[in-house]
């Protein structure tokens, strides 16, 4: 089997779907690898790393060409794919419920397109969790950009000169991303607190020295979704949860917002009313910005300054450290692909009722075969 891995067109895609690593270790399947040129340049790798590693470097009909299987970061469109055959399987960050006249196209042309981000929350799932590799970068980088714009120390220093106050960092939504924020801040000497809607998280909170800020005068509410994310809250949770929030956010310097429903928008977890509360200087960081803001105010791509307060709306957090993003992206393309590779036909063969192959398959046949987007 030929395996493409292409060069992305995206506006800020920095990544790329497959490592000098990755690729060698494809070969060693017995796979024959294609890598269009130019695709590792954002992520410092350069088109004689592939050629080292054994991949064939072209343009991208020629990387396309008789390819089985295409990987790629963020999905590209029908047209982006010069020459597909009908049956060639990609591999990508597929964005289904955003375009879905994109996954249409893909079965239209009789492409099977695999979403990596519907990657089941199972055991044996981990090592190929797109959404966990990335969002533990992105949880760190978010930090290490806020303590960038802050301009101010994050430890507290005793001085002759005097004594300087630890930042106080507040972290509101507590996944992958926001563990890794608090870490981070913690690290760099931040007084931490953080908050979630699942009641579950409130142990984690605490075993990496932060104080969980936690509603507890609405008995009964969870916030427990499937395969670990955060559901819609009620009403009344929300009053009580924006109340205990305005009173503990006007006393921070850093905010940090990580809450994402999959296929909602973005929930809204910091008003401008409480924006103006902040003291000037203060720093916000909203990760969930390209999916409708957690924060009111935030711009995707943009750092805007409110009441005094700067709001920072980088897009693609993790893609803001392309190389280390990329060899875990790729990673967790090669533990999947070898998870069902064929040794003897050489070849990805996808188990039609595997519960890994019947998460992330979008289309097959010339249709769209997903529960979630037939229902």
């Amino acid at each position: 089997m030929k395996i493409a891995v292409l060069r992305e067109t995206a506006d800020a895609e920095p990544r790329v779907a497959a490592t000098p690593e990755t690729v060698k270790k494809l070969i060693g399947l017995g796979a024959e690898v294609a890598v269009e040129s130019g695709a590792g340049v954002h992520a410092s790798i350069a088109d004689a790393a592939y050629a080292d590693a054994g991949a064939a470097v072209g343009d991208r009909a020629a990387t396309i060409a008789g390819a089985g299987l295409v990987l790629g970061v963020q999905g590209p469109t029908v047209a982006d794919l010069p020459g597909i055959a009908s049956g060639t399987t990609l591999l990508a960050i597929l964005a289904p419920f955003a375009d879905r006249a994109r996954v249409d196209g893909y079965a239209q042309a009789g492409i099977n397109a695999f979403a990596m981000e519907f990657m089941p929350r199972i055991t044996r799932a981990q090592s190929m969790d797109v959404l966990s590799s990335q969002s533990n970068l992105a949880g760190y980088k978010s930090v290490i950009d806020a303590a960038e714009a802050y301009g101010r120390a994050f430890p507290m220093m005793m001085t002759a000169a005097g004594t300087i106050s630890a930042a106080r960092v507040f972290v509101m939504g507590v996944g992958v991303a926001g563990l890794q924020a608090i870490a981070t801040a913690r690290r760099l000497g931040a007084i931490v607190s953080a908050t979630d809607v699942r009641s579950a998280t409130k142990e984690q909170i605490e075993s990496l020295g932060a104080k969980a800020i936690f509603v507890d005068s609405v008995k009964g509410i969870e916030g427990e979704g499937s395969g670990g994310y955060a559901t819609e809250m009620s009403d009344e949770y929300k009053a009580a949860q924006a109340a205990l929030v305005s009173s503990h956010i006007a006393k921070q310097d850093i905010v940090i917002t990580t809450a994402l429903i999959p296929g909602r928008p973005a929930p809204r977890l910091i008003s401008d009313a409480q924006l103006a509360s902040m003291r000037p200087g203060s720093v916000l960081v909203d990760l969930a910005v390209e999916s409708g803001g957690n924060i009111e105010g935030s711009r995707p791509g943009e750092v805007v300054e409110v009441h005094g307060v700067k709001i920072i709306g980088h897009r693609n957090l993790a893609g803001r450290m392309a190389a280390d993003a990329s060899a875990l992206y790729a990673r967790n393309l090669f533990n999947l692909i070898s998870a069902f590779w064929d040794k003897d036909g050489k070849a990805a063969a996808w188990t039609a009722d595997d519960e890994i192959v019947k998460g992330i398959k979008l289309t097959e046949g010339g249709a769209v075969v997903h529960e979630r987007l037939t229902a």
